[in-house]
């Protein structure tokens, strides 16, 4: 696949829609999460951000002031509950909920018929099972987010808005690569979730999104193909852009299509 790294910066619009949401994004220390972490937080918005290694959690802050640094891991089913509780104390809610971080399950990458059942339950636990119970955390939050949307939307005498989840896929959801087995299978779930999760959260508008980002030029993707030739991969800026417009449709309420020509691929409902 070619490159897209021309996208044009986000409008007036986007920047105004985006001005203050409550933004969680997982992941958020490398690769696409960290470009959404700059490109949201230039674009107005509160944002929070998770990722494993406290480290790079901490420097991440640091570049970004404003920004609210959380250490946890999403595939470890016992620390929902805190990262849940860490994301609504440091922004006060939630509008927008990104879930980014995914684990490749086996490097090198291998066929399944050498693929360990532990290999596979860790890429299903990052990829799946993490942004299943997160979601599932901050319903909550989000439900507040509509009912103060609307609330504000009625004074100002503006339409109804909306929270929004997305849910970052892969071509390897739809495609089987050889290989790709426990990360192809992982994503392949999260992308159904997804559609399942977007017509029953549509009625309370809540609009969940599943993003194809495409190859970009990322630490997974150096992982998963070593000899790459990154000129050939999208840069994640480009890719962040892309998706921060459509979040701020998504939040507009209005219809949510990825051109033909796009790198990425992009799917969403909403409602009438």
């Amino acid at each position: 696949m070619n490159p897209i790294d021309h996208d044009p910066p986000a409008d007036a619009a986007t920047r105004t829609v985006l001005r203050g949401r409550r933004v969680a994004i997982t992941g958020g220390t490398s690769g696409l999460g960290l470009a959404l972490v700059r490109e949201l937080h230039s674009q107005g918005a509160q944002v929070a951000f998770v990722a494993r290694d406290a480290a790079r959690v901490g420097r991440t802050a640091a570049e970004v002031p404003g920004i609210h640094g959380i250490v946890g891991d999403i595939a470890d089913k016992e620390a929902i509950h805190r990262i849940a509780l860490q994301i609504n104390a440091a922004l006060g809610g939630l509008d927008v909920l990104v879930n980014n971080a995914s684990s490749l399950g086996t490097v090198p990458l291998r066929p399944l018929a050498d693929t360990d059942c532990e290999d596979l339950e860790r890429a299903l636990a990052a990829n799946l099972l993490g942004p299943f119970r997160l979601t599932r955390a901050l319903l909550g939050s989000l439900d507040g987010s509509v009912r103060e949307q609307r609330a504000d939307g009625e004074a100002a005498g503006q339409g109804k808005r909306h929270a929004v989840v997305v849910n970052i896929s892969s071509d390897a959801a739809v495609t089987p690569y050889a290989g790709w087995g426990a990360y192809g299978i992982s994503k392949a779930a999260l992308h159904h979730l997804s559609r399942i999760w977007q017509q029953e959260l549509v009625v309370r508008d809540i609009d969940v999104l599943s993003f194809d980002p495409g190859d970009m030029d990322t630490p997974l993707h150096a992982a998963a193909v070593p000899d790459a030739d990154s000129s050939t991969l999208r840069q994640p800026a480009a890719a962040a852009r892309e998706l921060v417009t459509a979040i701020a449709d998504a939040i507009e309420g209005r219809t949510l299509a990825a051109p033909e020509a796009s790198h990425s691929q992009l799917e969403v409902g909403t409602t009438a």
